[in-house]
This record gives structure tokens, C-alpha cells and sequence, in this order.
């Protein structure tokens, strides 16, 4: 029972991690907060931080009650965000990187960017999102629930520190370097996506074969 729930613990934490992927918002927030001193910076990246821990939460929330309500099954969400978490994947290792956003995304000047587009959808994407539905569609029991609400607390400190540290770690990578962590990141992701897909597969073959021999 506990290595279960501590297998799961695992599992939701590098899944989070892979697709918030902190390290790679790090550049883009340095970009978002120019000439900013430290205490400032980090006030951004707290209030960041604070929005999309607030609209992650309210997902893993209101999970049970979106599958009950649309009488979506586990497998079928776990198939459907396994693909999506795989195709964000894929994206990233294709696509070029990026050391700031487009220009017309990026935030006036003298505007805040801590909730937009840092909280949403930086850190708080689409890909964040579907992957806390599929791990509540997944958790089962107060303590796998517990493991989950614990590894989206860790991301989020996690990814607090890594903003606040972020002009030095920008720094330090390089462009070579912020380019090669977003490739390992989204070849994590996409093979976690494809694992989602397998796990919702095989319960659809199981149920259909236990329903097979009960006929």
C-alpha cells in the first residue's frame, strides 16, 4: 500500500515536472522581468507561482466531478491525455528554442506578467492541466490523493526556486545548454504521454475481456 502510494508520488511528480519543466520557463521569465531587482523578481515569481498552483489545484479538485458529470471513464482520459502529453512532447524536441517570447504575447511595458502569461499559461499550460486530470483519473484513495496534492506543492516550490535563481541559471546553460534541457524534457514528456496511452489501453483490453468471459 505504500509503495504503491509512493510509486505514484513518483510518477506525479516527474510527470509534473517534465511538462511545467521549470528550467525552460527560467529564460522566458528572466525575458519578462528585465532590469528587475531581486526582490521584485521574486514577488513576480510568487505571485506566478501562487496563480497556478491555485487553477492546478482546482483541476485536480474538480476532476472526480468533470468525469461523473460528463460519464468520461479513466481509461478514456488517460488514452486522450496520454496522446496530447505526447504530442507536447514531440513539439518540444522538434521545435527550435526559443530564449524570449513572441513579441506579440509579450506583456506591455510596465505591466505585470505574474499571472499572464507566467501563472497561465507558462507554468500552468494546457499540458500542466490535462496532466493533473489524468493523475486524479488515476489516484485512488485519501493517500494516493494525498501523494498527488504533495508532488504538485513540490513542483511549484520547486519551480519558485528555479525563477528566482533564474538569472544565474540562464547564465550558466547558455543557449546550448537552455536548449538541450528543453530536448530532454520533452522526450521525458512524450514517453510518459505514451505510457499514459499504454495504461489506458490495456484496462479498455481487460475490461473488455472480463466482460467477454462473463458472457
Amino acid at each position: 500500500m505504500h509503495f504503491a502510494a509512493g510509486h505514484f508520488a513518483l510518477l506525479a511528480f516527474s510527470s509534473l515536472f517534465s511538462v511545467i519543466n521549470p528550467i525552460s520557463a527560467a529564460p522566458v521569465f528572466v525575458a519578462l522581468t528585465p532590469g528587475a531587482a531581486a526582490a521584485a523578481r521574486r514577488r513576480v515569481a510568487l505571485r506566478a507561482c501562487l496563480a497556478s498552483f491555485g487553477i492546478l489545484a482546482l483541476f485536480a479538485a474538480a476532476g472526480g466531478t468533470i468525469f461523473a458529470f460528463y460519464g468520461i471513464t479513466v481509461p478514456a482520459f488517460q488514452i486522450a491525455g496520454g496522446i496530447i502529453f505526447t504530442a507536447l512532447g514531440i513539439r518540444a524536441v522538434q521545435e527550435e528554442h526559443h530564449d524570449a517570447p513572441a513579441a506579440s504575447g509579450a506583456p506591455a511595458p510596465g505591466a505585470d506578467p505574474s499571472i499572464v502569461p507566467l501563472g497561465i499559461p507558462l507554468i500552468a499550460g494546457p499540458g500542466a492541466i490535462s496532466t493533473m486530470m489524468v493523475l486524479v483519473g488515476q489516484s485512488e484513495g485519501v493517500i494516493e490523493h494525498a501523494a498527488l496534492g504533495g508532488a504538485l506543492l513540490a513542483n511549484i516550490v520547486l519551480t519558485f526556486l528555479i525563477l528566482v535563481a533564474s538569472p544565474a541559471i540562464v547564465g550558466r546553460l547558455g543557449e546550448t545548454g537552455q536548449r538541450i534541457v528543453a530536448k530532454i524534457m520533452g522526450l521525458i514528456t512524450a514517453v510518459i504521454g505514451v505510457q499514459f496511452v499504454i495504461n489506458g489501453a490495456t484496462s479498455v483490453l481487460r475490461e473488455i475481456l472480463r466482460t467477454r468471459g462473463a458472457a
